[in-house]
């Protein structure tokens, strides 16, 4: 390669970075996955890279309607290309798919096709890809549970990076998603446990994969703050993020009240985020369902909390887990999710249940051993500092693109 090559990247003609993802909000709530892609591609642009992110007109993760326009803008120098979501779905194909495969039996060519055609599609996005693709240099597109990635993925494939944040579920056992993982060019991991994982599925040559994950910023919170603006006068854990039964709030809200009944203890919990959740009628006058918040409250939040507490199984990356860290908060995790457990092994900041045993005894400790929460939360921190700061994960991303 030479400067004087126009067709070739030089220091001042950067490689052009494509990153897809479903959906993107300059400033709304999104999913952990579009926020992880958002931010790798904002971050590329600090670096000096050429980056334009293609995503659908969509804002609902439930209805996927048509509610933006479709164009570009520009976001913080980001090219931000939408694109309409097909409307001809047939929804009641979809869920009968959907519904079949999520049972984790094998399922036939033609469910499996239902669940694909009809799942989130974008024609307009991959015809786009098809004329135009020619002037990326490198397509980055995630997560994997959506036809849309699956489809832009297969446009270019020897040019294209999968993030699949990537979770042990049925739907990561079809057919569709072992050839889309073995038809691109490589994988990016958020940990090695996802890593791991596709290796376990797929049979994945780790030669064509790397751990990136994502970068946060540093923080200080206060820690008496959230308390004293929601007069909060007693100890709490907190949970931040969806209410459903895969994120494993059922089971928390059932082992709380099963630790207040048994140990008389006045521990209590406070969440943050969204949903539905119906806690036992004995433990309902100690929670405190916040809704959604500021960044900087949720930081509070954290700051304040006795724990923070993660108790799904399904993640590729706790990315709240490694801002209750920098809130200098300790964890407590679900052993059975190997990422979140990863996670708090790696770091020595966390502890982790099994059932509820484990989770009386350890809930305990935490009450009792201010020097236990101290050091867990010390040790987190550092290590989302050292592991989890923005230089470091650009350099692993353009190492993995090399």
């Amino acid at each position: 390669m030479t400067s004087l090559d126009p067709s070739r990247p030089t220091a001042t003609n950067p490689p052009h970075w494509a990153f897809i993802t479903p959906r993107f909000s300059v400033q709304g709530t999104i999913g952990g996955a579009e926020t992880l892609i958002k931010q790798l591609a904002l971050h590329a642009v600090q670096a000096g890279q050429r980056v334009s992110l293609l995503t659908t007109c969509a804002e609902d993760h439930f209805t996927w309607a048509n509610t933006l326009p479709p164009g570009r803008e520009t976001v913080d120098g980001l090219e931000v290309h939408r694109f309409p979501v097909d409307e001809d779905r047939d929804l009641d194909a979809f869920y009968r798919a959907q519904d079949a495969i999520s049972t984790g039996r094998q399922v036939d060519a033609d469910t499996e096709n239902d669940w694909m055609c009809n799942n989130v599609n974008s024609t307009a996005l991959c015809e786009h890809l098809h004329t135009q693709g020619a002037t990326y240099d490198r397509i980055l597109a995630g997560p994997y549970l959506f036809s849309l990635i699956g489809r832009a993925a297969l446009v270019h494939p020897a040019k294209t990076w999968l993030i699949p944040c990537l979770h042990d579920e049925p739907f990561a056992r079809l057919a569709a998603i072992k050839h889309l993982f073995a038809s691109v060019q490589g994988v990016l991991f958020n940990t090695e446990p996802e890593q791991q994982l596709a290796r376990q599925l797929f049979d994945f040559d780790p030669a064509r994969g790397a751990v990136v994950g994502m970068g946060l910023d540093p923080f200080e919170a206060d820690a008496d703050a959230f308390a004293t603006r929601h007069g909060i006068n007693y100890p709490y854990l907190l949970y931040s993020g969806r209410r459903e039964p895969l994120k494993g709030t059922p089971v928390l809200l059932d082992f709380l009240a099963a630790f207040r009944a048994r140990t008389g203890r006045d521990i209590r919990l406070v969440l943050t985020g969204s949903g539905q959740f119906d806690p036992p009628p004995d433990l309902a006058p100690y929670i405190r369902d916040i809704g959604f918040v500021s960044e900087q409250e949720k930081h509070e939040a954290m700051a304040g909390a006795l724990a923070f507490v993660h108790p799904s199984l399904n993640e590729s990356l706790g990315i709240v887990l490694l801002e209750a860290w920098l809130a200098r908060t300790p964890a407590l995790v679900r052993a059975q999710s190997a990422v979140l457990r990863w996670q708090c092994q790696a770091s020595g900041g966390g502890l982790w249940f099994r059932h509820y045993p484990d989770f009386e005894e350890i809930l305990s400790r935490l009450m009792d051993d201010p020097a236990l929460r101290t050091q867990l939360a010390t040790a987190g921190r550092t290590y989302v500092e050292r592991t989890y700061h923005w230089p470091a994960v650009m350099q692993r991303l353009e190492s993995a693109l090399q």
